[in-house]
């Protein structure tokens, strides 16, 4: 949607405070799903009067928490927000009614909401109130904040990390399948943390029979995932840990023992019976359509090898967390079998590339 008059700012007020803006935001993290990171913060003669951020689905959006901080102190006040302030009725009423009705001079935003039934509408509809609109402020740094949001949103499928603990020279276990612990104490929390944030966890039924792991959120604050274990052939122990609490689902082929379905589900675990890729496995974008359909918007993904390659060769993993601890194992299983690659240049590029340290482990993080 064309909006007149709308331009990227840039003055160095304005980013200081879209960067509280984007800090506000963050503090939602792991607790706003299906819906975006919002934080918003309004100033009045260059002093901010109000602000706040969205907690939880179903309570009040950034912009009215903010604007009602601010009282009377809205009028003629400019709000800066890190998405464009919704404009259609939904768990809570339009945020562009309550910003109008307020009295607002002009609203900053970083870039415009990409749920199509937003997008433009909110900031077209503002400009139509003689509200000042300007968006493109720390456009990058916003859409990576959320980056989950805008692909579920472009796509209506989940945002695919993909995390592996290697040693240095690339091994995830031992030759007789010993896995505990690959990385620090620190990485592991991280982990947790990366769990805790996420819809989901994906797990195959190969790393259920080995290491048995809950698929819990323990060493940090926070709720735990849906679990999702890949099993095309149904053998998850009914005694298996991670099928002891929290929501399961068992994604497998269709065909399968009906029976043992209904062990499962009288477990009230969930199981999905979906097609079969070329090789007998689950497909994994069948799967991931499924879970978009059911509001996950991200999927965590822990192991194992097999489950590495398929989603890599899927091509469906758009991040990837790789944690490096500073030990050589020797023969041992690789964290990443044949994906079918004989040239060096056609390997499969990593961009934006980063690294940071994670106790004494060496974190890489890049897109695919």
């Amino acid at each position: 949607m064309f909006l007149r008059g709308i331009f990227v700012v840039s003055g160095r007020d304005d980013e200081k405070y879209m960067c509280q803006v984007l800090r506000l935001a963050r503090r939602g993290k792991g607790r706003t799903s299906p819906n975006p990171m919002v934080g918003a913060v309004v100033v009045k003669d260059g002093q901010i009067v109000g602000q706040g951020f969205h907690r939880r689905p179903g309570e009040a959006h950034a912009e009215v928490i903010a604007l009602r901080q601010a009282g009377e102190q809205a009028r003629d006040a400019t709000l800066y927000v890190n998405l464009e302030p919704c404009c259609v009725h939904g768990r809570t009423p339009p945020c562009t009614e309550e910003i109008v009705r307020r009295g607002l001079a002009k609203v900053i935003c970083a870039h415009q909401d990409p749920n199509p039934r937003v997008s433009g509408r909110g900031l077209a509809y503002l400009q139509a109130q003689g509200i000042a609109v300007e968006t493109g402020l720390l456009q990058t740094k916003a859409r990576e904040l959320n980056e989950v949001y805008i692909k579920y949103m472009a796509t209506g499928q989940p945002f695919v990390f993909l995390k592996i603990a290697q040693t240095l020279d690339g091994k995830i276990a031992t030759r007789n399948g010993d896995s505990r612990w690959v990385s620090s104490p620190q990485s592991r929390r991280f982990t947790h943390r990366l769990r805790a944030q996420a819809d989901a966890v994906l797990v195959g039924v190969g790393t259920i029979l080995k290491d048995d792991p809950l698929l819990t959120v323990r060493h940090v604050r926070g709720s735990d995932p849906v679990k999702i274990i890949l099993d095309s052939r149904l053998r998850t122990p009914l005694r298996a840990k991670a099928l002891a609490g929290g929501r399961v689902i068992i994604a497998t082929c269709r065909g399968v023992d009906s029976h043992r379905v209904k062990q499962y589900r009288d477990r009230q675990i969930r199981v999905w019976q979906l097609p079969a890729d070329a090789n007998g496995m689950v497909d994994l974008k069948r799967l991931l359509r499924r879970a978009g359909r059911e509001e996950l918007t991200s999927v965590l993904i822990e192991g194992g090898q097999r489950v590495f390659t398929s989603a890599l060769k899927a091509e469906v993993v758009d991040k990837l967390l790789v944690f490096i601890a500073p030990s050589l194992l020797g023969d041992g299983t690789g964290c990443i079998g044949d994906l079918g690659v004989h040239r060096m240049a056609d390997t499969l590029p990593i961009k934006q590339v980063k690294f940071r340290r994670v106790g004494p482990d060496l974190l890489v993080t890049g897109r695919l």
